[in-house]
């Protein structure tokens, strides 16, 4: 990717790295441009991403809502066929939604994932939903006020792909063996049999030290850092940080399990750019694209020990 990408014109390069180029711009727009596109066709692995959510307050780092939201996601499903290689994945997050004024959840990122699956023809691979512990109560109304319903504390993210077995290795992301499961490798005995749900657990079934558990589709994270790198960059230098990061460890973990050293990761919505150093500190390729040029400006602070060649 660096040579090819090398001629972007002054108007939307912001910054590169060794591994990596931070666009300024909207994603609809830049991807849009034949000269950025074309050199990067069928060479993207993975897609990974946290668009503005349908959310009923506007916010600075914009955001649809109602059909135009719809067809705003809809939208990148061309774009988003063009530049993936035939297994490459596509991962999005997508909060949840609330009616505009009432206690009832909206339907509308559900619909806009849906048109994006059919108008891409993709294959919805699975579900996975990050859940953070510490996340503050809202709706804010609903679950501070009137007390009527629960703190909102998870997203999802929805992973998908034109094939129906994309570039992928759950080996890569193994979690830590629970106490117990430790106790077992070590004693090397348990209670063999069927169980009650009726299936049947052989003598050795789980005597194989794997190095690790296969993790499940529920990610526990909590978003709690405030003294980060990027966040006292962002002090430093009077600047406004991005209001939704996300931690730069769930980017990891999807960059892991769904590629590989020297492939390539894009974020068409990059908001700190925590994308873009998480796959720089992986070894991973990465280009994403940004509309603000303050947070382009304070996501220089996640490359504190890359050499930035600025616009």
């Amino acid at each position: 990717m660096g040579r090819s990408l090398t001629k972007f014109t002054t108007e939307c390069f912001a910054y590169s790295t060794a591994l990596g180029f931070c666009l300024h711009g909207k994603a609809e727009e830049i991807l849009a441009n034949p000269e950025i596109v074309d050199p990067i066709q069928n060479k993207v692995d993975l897609i990974f991403t946290s668009p503005p959510f349908p959310l009923n307050r506007k916010k600075k780092y914009g955001n649809f809502n109602g059909d135009a939201y719809v067809e705003w996601l809809a939208s990148f499903a061309d774009v988003f066929n063009k530049l993936l290689k035939p297994k490459g994945s596509i991962v999005i997050e997508l909060g949840n939604a609330w009616e505009p004024g009432k206690p009832c959840m909206s339907t509308l990122a559900l619909k806009a994932l849906l048109a994006l699956l059919e108008k891409g023809g993709f294959t919805l691979c699975q579900q996975l939903i990050w859940y953070n512990p510490a996340r503050l109560p809202t709706p804010a109304q609903w679950v501070n006020v009137e007390r009527i319903r629960l703190k909102d504390a998870y997203t999802h993210l929805w992973w998908m792909s034109k094939t129906e077995r994309p570039e992928a290795d759950n080996r890569r992301v193994l979690i830590e063996y629970s106490a117990s499961m430790k106790e077992l490798l070590a004693k090397q005995k348990y209670n063999a049999g069927k169980r009650p749900s009726q299936h049947k657990v052989g003598a050795t079934s789980f005597l194989k030290n794997n190095t690790g558990a296969i993790p499940s589709n529920v990610i526990s994270m909590a978003n709690t850092h405030s003294h980060s790198e990027y966040q006292a960059y962002c002090r430093k230098h009077n600047l406004q940080p991005h209001p939704a990061r996300m931690p730069p460890a769930l980017a990891e973990f999807f960059i892991k399990f769904l590629t590989t050293p020297e492939m390539l990761v894009l974020d068409p919505f990059g908001g700190s750019n925590t994308t873009g150093a998480t796959a720089e500190s992986l070894s991973r390729r990465w280009l994403t694209v940004e509309p603000e040029p303050e947070y382009i400006e304070a996501s220089k602070g996640r490359f504190a020990d890359a050499q930035l060649k600025a616009a």
